[in-house]
């Protein structure tokens, strides 16, 4: 009796965890709808200012659908440069509405100064992807995205 309660408080714990499905390597999906369809690019998630100022610097390879979201609690004018990131990477900016707003293809950068990158206006996030990315899964500006974070 004493096993078979252990064994249902274990499946109880494990059934009252995270609601964002995550893949075991703390990243979760970002979901982009496109007028093709859905694509999915599997995120890590910066949303301190610490996080955000460190982004994807200093790596030397990023999975083929896994990228880093950028998120803010408030819509914010940001700029993003390459400053010691070791690859090339794609970003998508969106707005409140959770609408792309901007595109950029970004290029390493190891000296300053190095250039910026970033929308006209505020937005309340930004992802960033391998090169190449966004455009060869079909995203533009106007496609909505939803994060599971």
């Amino acid at each position: 009796m004493r096993r078979l309660a252990l064994l249902l408080l274990a499946l109880l714990l494990a059934a009252c965890g995270s609601d964002a499905p995550s893949s075991g390597d703390g990243r979760v999906p970002l979901t982009i709808r496109t007028g093709e369809g859905e694509v999915t690019l599997r995120v890590e998630v910066a949303d301190a200012s610490d996080e955000r100022a460190e982004g994807l610097s200093n790596r030397t390879s990023l999975p083929a659908d896994a990228g880093m979201a950028f998120v803010w609690d408030r819509p914010v004018n940001v700029d993003f440069w390459m400053k010691d990131t070791l690859i090339p990477l794609q970003i998508a900016f969106w707005d409140e509405g959770r609408r792309i707003v901007a595109l950029f293809d970004m290029e390493p950068c190891t000296a300053e100064p190095c250039p910026t990158y970033g929308p006209d206006g505020q937005i309340l996030g930004a992802a960033e992807a391998n090169a190449g990315w966004f455009t060869e899964h079909g995203v533009g500006a106007g496609d909505t995205v939803e994060l599971d974070a």
